[in-house]
């Protein structure tokens, strides 16, 4: 089994930075695809962010130029830095891990519990 960890959500100002980590635990064999979704009050959950095992990566279109999504494969580690936060950033960012574990190799398909951010005008 693997868990998710994300940190650094909170509150910050329109045009302020916040950089989320979101950390994995557990019998990590690989890692695959790393990304972060976000789900606003009211709304479905979508894509902001993903980085495959290759490091390609792809952003959602209202966080192209501002977000930047990186990983760690050494500490199983992945992190959205965002700047110019918006007020549409508003939500609870959450981190999806697939690979694969040790021993039997199956593959896992991890969510975190999320962390919210709040950007205040």
């Amino acid at each position: 089994q693997v868990q998710l960890v994300e940190s650094g959500g909170g509150l910050v100002q329109a045009g302020g930075s916040l950089r989320l980590s979101c950390a994995a635990s557990g019998r990590i064999f690989s890692l695959g695809a790393m990304g972060w979704y976000r789900q606003a009050p009211g709304k479905q959950r979508e894509l902001v962010a993903l980085m495959t095992s290759g490091s390609s990566t792809n952003y959602a279109d209202s966080v192209k130029g501002r977000f930047t999504i990186s990983r760690d494969n050494t500490k199983n580690m992945l992190y959205l830095q965002m700047n110019s936060l918006q007020l549409e950033d508003t939500a609870v960012y959450s981190c999806n891990v697939k690979g694969t574990t040790w021993g039997s190799l199956r593959t896992f398909d991890s969510w975190g519990q999320g962390t919210q951010v709040t950007v205040s005008s």
